[in-house]
């Protein structure tokens, strides 16, 4: 029961741009096999020992090419002088790899090897990024944002990768069309589809034609001051998400 709770759990998508910029000692994620994990405890736990040098290296990174897919274990091959099967580490030793030679110090793991063990996982790994550009009804001349998102991701994370842009994006409703969008959905879900391919097989570039959602500010009062009586000015533009003219 409690490893179908864990297969069921909704991580969060990212994209390569997004694991990218972990690519520090003390922030270090990686991806593999779609998973995005945050290494940071296994590099302070092996700081000192040579073994962190190969992860370190490719910080950020995805490492695939590490793992046996049908297993999600580490790929394994014929040592050419030895006959032994061991693990393949193709920039050097990492944490949790057993030794390449039969020693008398070997020993074998008490706990899963950090790579199958689910407490370092922090998401999972986009399997497109699309593009979307959001304008905000209120002033769009001023406020067309371009950004980049999961395919996977609903429009409430859409919503929350917006709010860099604007702080009050959860006080707009979303339209496509000229129709509401379904908040739960991704864009695919709300038959927003993805015509890059389409594009490049008729050669024309991907960004040709790049979807528009409109945001149409809703009067939801969530800056009315119920205590006061007195009518209160209208917030200005910053607060609703479009820069005033200052000249």
């Amino acid at each position: 029961m409690d490893s179908l709770k864990e297969n069921s759990r909704k991580w969060p998508y990212f994209a390569p741009f997004e694991v990218v910029v972990h690519n520090t000692y003390d922030d270090c994620w990686v991806s593999f096999l779609g998973k995005v994990f945050d290494i940071t405890p296994i590099i302070e736990r092996h700081m000192k020992e040579k073994c962190v040098q190969s992860l370190l290296a490719l910080a950020g990174k995805d490492i695939s090419y590490w793992f046996d897919e049908s297993t999600g274990d580490i790929q394994y091959y014929v040592h050419p002088e030895t006959g032994c099967y061991i693990p393949y580490c193709p920039h050097g030793p990492i944490p949790d790899v057993s030794l390449e030679v039969p020693v008398t110090d070997w020993k074998p793991l008490d706990r899963p090897p950090w790579w199958m063990d689910d407490q370092y996982q922090v998401g999972l790994l986009t399997k497109r990024v699309r593009p979307i550009r959001i304008i905000n009804m209120v002033c769009p001349f001023y406020k067309e944002v371009l950004i980049n998102v999961c395919c996977e991701d609903t429009f409430y994370r859409i919503q929350e990768r917006y709010n860099l842009f604007n702080s009050d994006a959860d006080s707009y409703t979303w339209r496509y069309m000229g129709k509401n969008l379904n908040m739960n959905k991704t864009m695919e879900e709300n038959n927003i589809p993805d015509e890059r391919d389409n594009f490049t097989d008729l050669g024309l570039p991907q960004n040709y034609y790049v979807p528009s959602v409109f945001l149409y500010y809703n009067d939801d009062l969530k800056y009315y001051d119920f205590d006061n009586d007195e009518c209160e000015p209208v917030p200005s533009n910053d607060a609703i998400g479009c820069p005033s003219n200052r000249f």
